[in-house]
């Protein structure tokens, strides 16, 4: 099966390294494995994704030289089929409407009840759960409600899907039965509740998601820590979790790499494809970019945006370069490696797992060894851009320019050095030594 990754940014104005590393990840999966790098545009939030953030995305993309396969995919266009997938998962019973705040009906997908018919769901076995005795325990069609003791005895809400309590029987504190989920499921799942006061615990067979993420290893969730979720919102809008799945299986992707902050949507989304009769694409999940206190990485911490190393100077191959070693490695000591040897050695398993430490220090002398080994009229015209947004260009002629640029090729880290290099085009200034002690005197 060909290799059918996509990058679907949500343009705001800035793209920020972390997500255009997974840009690269995804490139060079796909030139690879001689499968196809597709770009997909999730431009739903009409206020931030402009026709000027997306065109500073499409730019960031060409400087970095990420060629993409095809046309971009708007996902605003993709609105028919969202619709359509929605309507299906209702007919099917797979989701149901509900009244949300704000007024209106939102449409949530249920988390099945025969979950076992979904690839990757286990039964984990028995569990048990003391809840909160003053809080009667709600059973309806979007699931359990009850609060759990702290150790202090107050009581905190919880509860989840309706799938994540098989063979629930609420007991009293004395052990008795007060009810069993299995004989009313029917029911429930036809829309009528219960509430069923006096309860001091459930008792219950866990069952759990697991997926085995090409990164991570193995990542399970209970069933019973998951909610039924919303899949269109009251106003008739696709939510993010309905959108990304259907343009996942019209694009026919095969692999899901991204940041690991979306581990947690990747189990919801399992049940997603299976209800719409599609097989999940395989998942990678990227370490997060933090600081040296390990902490996720911000523009507080420093340059965080692509925009921001490109006015300062930095190549594109040297970004390039970096940002595929941070969290991944080649199987070796090798540091610099051109576009063609990282597309060579690039697999997922050598991903790290653990989280990949932004270091500015590292990045400046890579771009210092670019820079060095620039074939010098490439150098030279970067040399002269840079100048020329300086106020002493005029006084730069060509020839000394060019002596001087040879003089320091090797030198310069970055572009925006060359402010530096004023001394070499412009004089100092002189002084008329009976002039300055006739009319400068000390204070006294």
């Amino acid at each position: 099966m060909a290799v059918r990754v996509r990058f679907a940014p949500s343009p705001t104005g800035h793209v920020h390294i972390g997500n255009i590393r997974a840009a690269i990840f995804n490139w060079l999966l796909a030139r690879h494995a001689g499968g196809a790098f597709l770009l997909r545009i999730e431009d739903t939030d009409l206020e931030r994704s402009t026709p000027e953030a997306i065109a500073t995305l499409l730019d960031v993309m060409r400087w970095l030289g990420l060629d993409y396969d095809g046309e971009p995919v708007y996902q605003t266009q993709q609105r028919p089929a969202h619709d359509q997938a929605a309507a299906r998962l209702l007919s099917q019973g797979d989701a149901y409407r509900a009244a949300k705040g704000g007024g209106g009906e939102a449409v949530l997908f249920r988390i099945p009840w025969q979950a076992e018919a979904v690839p990757g769901v286990t039964t984990v076995g028995p569990a048990e759960l003391a809840v909160h005795p003053a809080e009667p325990v709600r059973v309806g069609p979007d699931g359990l409600q009850y609060s759990v003791p702290t150790a202090k005895g107050k009581a905190v809400e919880g509860g989840a899907c309706l799938a994540g309590y098989r063979d629930l029987e609420i007991l009293d504190a004395a052990g008795a039965v007060l009810f069993r989920l299995d004989a009313v499921i029917d029911r429930v799942l036809a829309g009528e509740s219960f509430s069923i006061p006096g309860a001091a615990s459930l008792r219950f067979t866990r069952r759990a998601i697991t997926y085995h993420d090409l990164v991570k290893g193995p990542l399970s969730k209970p069933l019973d820590s998951l909610r039924d979720f919303v899949i269109v919102r009251s106003d008739g809008s696709p939510v993010f979790h309905l959108a990304n799945v259907v343009d996942d299986i019209t694009m026919a992707i095969t692999h899901i790499i991204r940041g690991d902050d979306h581990v947690e949507n990747t189990y919801r989304h399992l049940f997603l494809f299976h209800a719409l009769g599609a097989a999940a694409p395989a998942y990678a999940h990227l370490p997060m970019i933090v600081n040296a206190s390990g902490k996720p990485y911000s523009k507080r911490d420093g340059d965080a945006f692509v925009g921001d190393f490109r006015e300062k100077g930095y190549l594109p191959e040297a970004l390039f370069n970096y940002l595929t070693l941070l969290g991944w490695n080649p199987g070796d000591d090798r540091e610099k490696l051109s576009r063609e040897e990282l597309v060579q050695a690039f697999s997922l398993d050598r991903v790290l797992q653990s989280s990949a430490q932004m270091d500015a220090a590292k990045l400046l002398n890579l771009n210092g060894q670019y820079m060095a080994a620039l074939p010098f009229d490439a150098f030279l015209e970067g040399v002269r851009a840079a100048i020329s947004r300086l106020p002493w260009a005029a006084t730069a002629d060509a020839a000394r320019l060019e002596a001087v640029a040879r003089l320091m090729q090797s030198r310069t880290k970055l572009y925006t050095d060359v402010a530096a290099w004023e001394y070499f085009f412009v004089d100092s200034p002189s002084y008329d030594e009976k002039a300055v002690g006739k009319f400068l005197r000390k204070p006294g």
